[in-house]
């Protein structure tokens, strides 16, 4: 759990380094720097997409992932939550918003599920160390133009990551499968992708809702790939 703790402290100290920094910014230099983090998003999300080795499998399983995520009601519980840490705390503007955002940000990729493994089972917390340097100056970013919501994200973050890390020896098969993990990170960076949408201001989309993508991708990758090699075999057989 050591990274873990890790990952959730820099996030919460790098959101009180941005709350404090962005008292001072004007909102124009806090919409410029949303704008940036939006792009840089969309960037990252691309460059996660294209990990796919079965783009097909991604785009089933981001599809049917949005329609089970919607009947579960993923998207509006997170948003039910904001609002309720939001009212909570006392929190005004972006509160809710920077908590959705962020959580999807800082949960969604394969370094979470990979450097909990790392942490659980290897003792180690190199991942999650890298993790956590980057989550940091990410939190500051956005603390710094969407406010301290950013803070409730890393109750989150330790809320996710040390359920993933009690999990590990179930998850280890999963991560062992390069091909899975592809197909994984495919997803993420799709929802990545909504994500910088939303904060760009083009559209917003429940991001949340996405998630089940996760789970179905790789399923759908390893469904396909067993239907073409069963094509394979039988027309060997043919000839």
């Amino acid at each position: 759990m050591r990274g873990t703790l890790l990952n959730t402290a820099t996030v919460a100290g790098g959101a009180l380094l941005g709350c404090a920094v962005g008292r001072f910014a004007p909102p124009a230099a806090q919409e410029t720097a949303l704008a940036g983090l939006g792009l840089v998003t969309c960037g990252l999300g691309i460059r996660m997409f294209l990990a796919s080795k079965n783009p097909l499998a991604v785009a089933g399983g981001v599809a049917l992932g949005g329609v089970l995520g919607l009947l579960l009601g993923l998207d509006s519980s997170l948003h039910v939550f904001a609002e309720w840490a939001k009212s909570t705390a006392g929190g005004s503007g972006r509160f809710a918003e920077a908590i959705v955002t962020t959580t999807v940000l800082f949960c969604v990729g394969p370094m979470t599920l990979l450097g909990c493994l790392q942490d659980a089972l290897e003792g180690k917390s190199e991942l999650l160390a890298v993790k956590s340097t980057l989550d940091g100056v990410a939190a500051f970013f956005f603390a710094a133009a969407m406010g301290p919501g950013v803070l409730v994200t890393a109750l989150v973050v330790l809320l996710v990551q040390g359920s993933l890390t009690l999990l590990a020896r179930r998850l280890r098969p999963l991560a062992d499968r390069e091909d899975l993990m592809a197909e994984i990170t495919g997803a993420g960076g799709a929802i990545l992708l909504a994500t910088g949408i939303g904060l760009l201001g083009i559209k917003s989309l429940p991001t949340a809702n996405y998630i089940p993508a996760l789970v179905l991708s790789p399923l759908l990758a390893v469904g396909l790939s067993r239907l073409e090699a069963r094509g394979r075999n039988e027309r060997n057989q043919s000839s």
